[in-house]
C-alpha cells in the first residue's frame, strides 16, 4: 500500500514517518496537495541504485579493453530503434 504523508509530518511525526518507511516501504510526502519527495530507507535505495554501479563498473571495464567507440547518435539511435520495435 502506498503512504502518502504532508511534507510538515517529516518534521512534527519524524519516528513514525521512519518506522513506516521501515515496515512498509517509501514513503511519499507532498507539498501543498502535489508530490514533493520521497522517503526511502537505507536499504531501500541501496536495492534500487547497488545494481547500477556494478553495471557502470563493468561497462568502464569494458571500455577499457574495447577501442570501438560510438557516437551519442549512434547509441541513442539503437536505443529509439529497440523502443519503437
Amino acid at each position: 500500500m502506498i503512504t502518502i504523508r504532508p511534507v510538515s509530518d517529516l518534521r512534527n511525526h519524524f519516528s513514525e514517518i521512519e518506522n513506516c518507511v521501515k515496515e512498509n516501504g517509501p514513503v511519499y510526502l507532498t507539498k501543498n496537495g502535489y508530490g514533493s519527495m520521497v522517503i526511502l530507507s537505507m536499504e531501500q535505495y541501496a536495492a534500487l541504485t547497488d545494481d547500477v554501479g556494478i553495471k557502470l563498473a563493468e561497462a568502464d571495464k569494458a571500455a577499457a579493453t574495447d577501442a570501438v567507440r560510438y557516437t551519442d547518435e549512434e547509441v541513442f539511435g539503437r536505443v529509439r530503434a529497440r523502443i519503437h520495435d
